[in-house]
């Protein structure tokens, strides 16, 4: 379930449950599931269950998938409450949640003021947890954790270092024998949070890619070969001896690929994990406390994992269905206390106290 990115459907019927993961993943156009969906007028509020509880759709990131699985199981079994996630990109997220064919939406990359305004009505941020974007790679007989500083993420994916013995990569990793071997790039082919957070970090670090590819959810790639989600990325990663790409932890991790430490803005080079994430975000406390949009890539403190984001759950502040939209606060309460001592055992960082505070807020927004 963790190796692939698909649609995690929690169903309730009576006082148990059962849990399907499935490979597969809908269209950007609408989800799948046993809840089912209206039009884009919004979504229908159905019972699941002999107890009558509320179904709730969501859709969008890939980045937070494995964790998502689990806490959407596990509420379900304590709380009764079915949802259906479609792990299908960010970018298919936000535009599922404009056209009201989902509860949630779910994205690394938030919305900024000018795509909140084109929504049909406004709509929160409710971070939910911290993670790590990787430079995971396939290089047999390399060690697993080779050495890059940012400059030479930079000058990979602008595709100026082709081979893996180039003198930069050299350097940044002494007294390792790097093979004379092509390297071939794998990027994301959707539009994808995980890829906001990567091209974030490259123009932090790379005046030349902040001019020319620049940020966002999708850009144009200099050099390499496009994935679908962090699975079609990894597998690309995976399936091809000379390979680098960007993932998240998660998917680095279960499908056993290498990953680089990152050199950060204090001169480390940081193991990737949740403490290191939950670095970056305490470093970034002040612009948080602002917005909860601020980004916490590239941050300054001494551990702090210099590619690290926030994934959100994004929602209407004013539901049109009364009961599912408390079905939906809910669930976010919980994803708040208990759902955060999940985060850790999935790579994933819990979320500082302050962003609790701030999302409790929030959540209690919504109408």
């Amino acid at each position: 379930m963790i190796a692939v990115a698909g649609a995690a459907v929690v169903t309730g019927c009576g006082g148990g449950s059962s849990d399907n993961a499935s490979s597969g993943t809908s269209g950007a156009g609408g989800t799948s599931g046993a809840g089912g969906t209206s039009g884009a007028g919004g979504t229908s509020a159905s019972s699941g269950g002999a107890g009558g509880a509320t179904k709730l759709t969501g859709a969008g990131a890939t980045f937070p998938f494995p964790l998502y699985s689990q806490w959407f199981s596990t509420y379900n079994k304590a709380r009764g409450v079915q949802i259906n996630y479609q792990s299908i990109g960010s970018g298919a997220g936000i535009k599922q949640l404009a056209a009201q064919t989902v509860d949630f939406g779910a994205s690394d990359a938030p919305v900024d003021d000018a795509g909140i305004a084109k929504m049909p009505s406004p709509i929160v941020h409710i971070p939910t947890v911290g993670g790590a974007v990787v430079l995971a790679y396939n290089l047999p007989d390399a060690p697993k954790s080779l050495k890059m500083t940012g400059a030479d993420a930079a000058n990979l994916f602008l595709g100026k270092i082709t081979k893996w013995n180039d003198p930069a990569l050299a350097k940044s990793n002494p007294g390792v024998a790097l093979p004379d071997k092509a390297v071939t790039i794998a990027h994301r082919s959707d539009g994808s949070g995980t890829t906001n957070i990567f091209t974030n970090y490259l123009a932090a670090v790379s005046p030349e890619w902040k001019s020319k590819p620049g940020a966002g959810k999708s850009v144009a790639w200099p050099v390499g070969i496009g994935g679908k989600g962090n699975d079609g990325v990894a597998g690309i990663i995976k399936q091809t001896p000379g390979a680098i790409g960007y993932v998240e932890l998660a998917y680095a991790k279960k499908n056993n690929i290498s990953y680089a430490l990152v050199q950060n803005k204090a001169g480390q080079f940081v193991e990737p994990g949740p403490a290191s994430v939950t670095a970056a975000a305490q470093a970034s406390a002040s612009a948080l406390a602002s917005d909860v949009r601020a980004p916490i890539a590239n941050a300054s403190a001494p551990g702090a994992y210099p590619i690290a984001g926030f994934t959100y759950i994004l929602a209407y502040k004013k539901q049109r269905d009364a009961a599912k939209g408390a079905a939906l606060k809910s669930f976010l309460k919980w994803a708040m206390t208990d759902g955060q001592k999940d985060a850790e055992g999935l790579l994933y960082a819990p979320l500082p106290a302050s962003v609790v505070a701030q999302n409790q807020k929030t959540i209690d927004s919504i109408s």
